[in-house]
């Protein structure tokens, strides 16, 4: 699977690790940045990391601030977008199981890199359920972002 990789610089110091830890597990990593820790905005990250799921340049991708929230935000604001916030195993796989999220988002000063190691694992071997009832919750989270969010995004 091919995993677009991105962060703010908050984010940055733990990148670096997290594109080691999708190539250690035999994705494709694809690093979209920052490339240091000089201030920038988080939002052009979850931009970036949209981008390359939507171009079909990546199948998933895993986001980084510092706290994790901030990034989930941006990047549910683009259609087609699941993202969701973890810091544990369960949230990791579940997410995806259960909720069909692309994208992981993780808070660099929340966790470690051995925590990281962890929830990248749980995330990128979990596969989504198909399970009727989250196959209708989704339908409808579909339909939200047909009735109310602008073409584009």
């Amino acid at each position: 699977m091919t995993i677009a990789v991105a962060s703010d610089h908050a984010g940055f110091p733990l990148k670096q690790r997290v594109v080691e830890i999708a190539r250690s597990l035999g994705h494709e990593a694809i690093d979209l940045g920052t490339c240091s820790t000089e201030p920038v905005d988080y939002p052009d990250f979850a931009k970036a990391i949209a981008d390359a799921i939507h171009e079909g340049r990546a199948e998933r991708g895993i986001l980084l601030c510092g706290s994790g929230v901030g990034a989930a935000v941006a990047a549910n604001k683009f259609r087609g977008i699941r993202a969701g916030t973890c810091h544990d195993t369960f949230s990791a796989h579940q997410c995806v199981e259960d909720d069909d999220a692309n994208v992981l988002c993780l808070g660099a000063r929340v966790i470690g890199p051995e925590v990281a190691h962890e929830i990248v694992h749980a995330y990128l071997r979990a596969k989504f359920s198909g399970a009727e009832r989250h196959v209708r919750r989704l339908a409808k989270v579909a339909a939200f972002e047909r009735d109310f969010c602008k073409e584009g995004g």
